[in-house]
């Protein structure tokens, strides 16, 4: 996959040249929920990790990281969540479907088969890919400082989560009351 490119304002004819150092043994994972709720403000609440090249080590989160996001959201939010899972294979853990069984404030729903045009998660990708397009990071700390600030810009700004709802073209309908 290629990197997100933007126009530069260099000289015509004259290609930008970008020294960066040698690789890192760093890699920078971020988990991300939409939350969206009838009659409130809609919020993001995402995680960074951060893990090491190391051999043997884990290289993405785990199932136990993406339950610490649910714990931490319930906390948040106060109330029941309903979420709707992609089928990436750690969302499919044993372990992940043992917790959402055990706990009723947790009910999960499952995407189709390869369905990134319904996730609105994959828009909030997208507004961070592109704030961070033709950037050249100098240490993985400027990494970590950019990503956080281009999810807290997301994150106060409501309009921008709804407007990854509405590009999945799908709907919050309240429950009818009985």
């Amino acid at each position: 996959m290629t990197p997100p490119r933007a126009r530069t304002w260099g000289r015509r004819g004259h290609t930008p040249v970008i020294r960066v150092r040698g690789r890192s043994r760093r890699r920078t994972s971020v988990a991300a929920l939409c939350c969206y709720k009838p009659g409130d403000k809609s919020r993001l609440i995402h995680r960074p990790r951060t893990h090491l090249l190391l051999k043997g080590a884990r290289k993405s989160f785990s199932w136990k990281d993406y339950r610490d996001l649910l714990v931490r959201a319930h906390i948040q939010l106060d109330g029941p969540i309903v979420v709707v899972w992609d089928n990436l294979n750690t969302h499919l853990a044993a372990g992940l479907k043992r917790y959402e069984a055990e706990h009723d404030w947790l009910t999960t729903i499952r995407l189709p088969a390869y369905a990134p045009d319904l996730n609105p998660v994959e828009a909030v990708w997208s507004l961070v890919r592109r704030a961070m397009a033709n950037t050249a990071f100098a240490t993985p700390d400027d990494l970590d400082r950019i990503l956080r600030r281009e999810l807290r810009r997301i994150q106060i700004r409501p309009h921008l989560i709804d407007g990854c709802l509405t590009a999945t073209s799908l709907a919050i309908n309240p429950p009818t009351p009985p």
